[in-house]
């Protein structure tokens, strides 16, 4: 007598299913973790260059870059006599002129912008860290090296003019 055949799968079949899929969705958290650093790195590249040509319409205006104090921040808001360090993440304005509406402000919260004035050369450098250190934009040394980020988190991009 044949004994009636059993329709279902396996414990041992269901293991390896349950651990293709856990392989699988660590794969695709992975990448989409990937995916998410590089599209805030692209933020921060397009915040660099407003930043960028926002203090350029302040050199117009004024003849010269803002200064900056300890913390990386523009000295540059509010009056033109007596100006104050702007927030990054508020707006730039002084007096009536608004050179943005918004003071560009890192994507990540622990992170900032940081900008540095050069009077004796007329010039500025804006520096933000990128979360991708193999991104072909990132500063590099005299002898070639990746300047990493002082948390070491990332690498060094700049925007000098």
């Amino acid at each position: 007598m044949k004994s009636a055949l059993r329709s279902g799968f396996t414990l041992i079949e269901l293991l390896v299913v349950v651990a293709l899929i856990g392989i699988l969705a660590t794969l695709v958290m992975a990448n989409l973790n990937a995916a998410r650093g590089r599209s805030r790195d692209a933020e921060r590249k397009s915040d660099l260059r407003n930043l960028e040509t926002a203090l350029r319409l302040y050199y117009n205006d004024r003849g010269g870059y803002p200064a900056n104090n300890a913390g990386g921040q523009i000295i540059a808001c509010n009056s033109y006599v007596a100006p104050v360090a702007c927030n990054w993440g508020d707006e730039w304005s002084v007096g009536t002129t608004v050179y943005m509406s918004k003071l560009v402000k890192d994507p990540l919260p622990d992170q900032s912008y940081s900008y540095s004035a050069d009077s004796t050369n007329d010039t500025f450098t804006v520096t933000a860290c990128l979360e991708n250190k193999s991104d072909d934009k990132c500063d590099k040394d005299g002898s070639g090296a990746i300047i990493t980020c002082a948390a070491g988190a990332g690498c060094q991009y700049s925007i000098k003019p």
